[in-house]
Parts: C-alpha cells; sequence; structure tokens
C-alpha cells in the first residue's frame, strides 16, 4: 500500500508538510508520496487571475494516483479534500480516503460554499491581484499553536500566494460517495473549528477526533499515521 498525501492551501512544498507522518508511516511499511498542487505556484505558471486554478489541481493529483498500479490511500487536508474529492474519481487503486480537517464537497460545491459572510481574519484577499494567501503574522497562533517552534519556523517560511479563483470553482464529482471515508477532526483547530469539522464528518463512514490543531500531521504525527496504518 502507498499513501498520496494532498496539501492543504496557499502552502508550497507538499513533501515538507507531511514529512514526519511520512516517516511514521515508514515504520509500518508504507511509503508515500505528496504531489505539487500548481495554484500554489508549484509548477512553471505562477498563480493569479489567469494563473493554474482547482482543474490544474486536479489533474496534478490525478496525475500520481494513475502513474502506479498499488492499492492507495489518499489522504487530503483543509482545501486538499476539495482536490481529492474530483481527483479521485474512476481511480481504481485507491482503497480509502482521510480527510484531516476538510471540506468534503457535494458536486457543484466550492470552498466559497463553506464561507462565511465576513471572510476570516488569518486569510487576506488580493481580488486586483487574483490570490489569497495566509497571514503570516497571524500564521502561528492560528495554524501551528501545537507544533515545535522550529516546525512553526519552517511551516510560515512554506507560505504561499495561491490563485483565488480556487475558492469559488467548483467541483464535478465526488469520490466519497462510492470510497470508504475516514474524517480526522481536529479539536484543537483555531483555523477550521471543531464544530465545522464535525459537521463535514457528517459526510464520511467513520470518524476520529484528535486533541490537535490544524496539522496534526506536523504536532502528532504518530496518531496520523497510525490513524492511516490501522485502517479496515
Amino acid at each position: 500500500m502507498r499513501v498520496v498525501f494532498v496539501h492543504g492551501a496557499c502552502v508550497r512544498d507538499g513533501s515538507w508538510w507531511w514529512h514526519r507522518a511520512a516517516a511514521a508511516l515508514r515504520e509500518h511499511g508504507i511509503s508515500s508520496v505528496a504531489p505539487a498542487l500548481p495554484s500554489c505556484g508549484e509548477g512553471d505558471r505562477p498563480a493569479g487571475p489567469r494563473g493554474p486554478g482547482l482543474p490544474d489541481d486536479v489533474d496534478a493529483v490525478r496525475a500520481v494516483l494513475t502513474e502506479r498500479d498499488e492499492p492507495t490511500v489518499v489522504v487530503a487536508h483543509s482545501y486538499g479534500g476539495v482536490v481529492a474529492a474530483e481527483a479521485v474519481v474512476g481511480v481504481g487503486t485507491v482503497r480509502h480516503v482521510v480527510l484531516v480537517s476538510s471540506y468534503l464537497p457535494e458536486p457543484g460545491e466550492s470552498l466559497s460554499t463553506f464561507g462565511a459572510d465576513a471572510p476570516p481574519p488569518f486569510l487576506d484577499f488580493d481580488p486586483d491581484g487574483g490570490t489569497f494567501g495566509a497571514r503570516p503574522e497571524l500564521f502561528a497562533e492560528t495554524f501551528a499553536q501545537d507544533c515545535p517552534p522550529d516546525i512553526v519556523r519552517d511551516a510560515a517560511a512554506r507560505l504561499v500566494r495561491q490563485t483565488l479563483a480556487v475558492t469559488w470553482q467548483p467541483v464535478r464529482a465526488a469520490a466519497w460517495h462510492d470510497l470508504p471515508t475516514t474524517y480526522v477532526v481536529c479539536a484543537e483547530d483555531r483555523g477550521t473549528p471543531a464544530a465545522a469539522q464535525r459537521e463535514f464528518a457528517r459526510r464520511a463512514d467513520k470518524v476520529v477526533e484528535v486533541g490537535a490543531g490544524h496539522h496534526p500531521f506536523l504536532s502528532q504525527p504518530r496518531t496520523v499515521a497510525d490513524i492511516i496504518a490501522n485502517l479496515r
């Protein structure tokens, strides 16, 4: 079995975000990979009004999913759940989807479907520039309050501007309808409130709650690895 990790919004270098959980998974004999998301500028086109969007992210993840013929678990975080919802559809090797503090969209829904009337204070939107991003000065207290200081520092260095269009581009399909799905609720998340996560989790087959912030794969990597390794 291998794991395909899909990172969240406004960051680059997916392999780094998952590296602690990936190391713990290797102890279980499980390999992993983390595709780059073009809408985060991880490619040959910068984010922006004419930059890559959700369809490009879907294509990038799907390309990795279909490059090898072996049983696969997809683990998606936050915005990554939107990407995975469509990217996984019809990929016969995928056995399970794990959503971590994530969105489970129905076809036709987008990130904006789940947004509040007012933008959250920890995000910065630039409609003219066609991008959005996490406010660096609020990153640690919002998204990484339970992570070691060196992890917080290295994580903050990987914040990027992302193509704004991904917030309203809808998914065209929802793979979680047809696959076993586990939702990991992060009870101490200050970015996506636990109450909202529990509502998303109603769409999943199984729910696991952990006492962690927005990035449990950085703060509690063994917990996340054990959840994945023990899937049935």
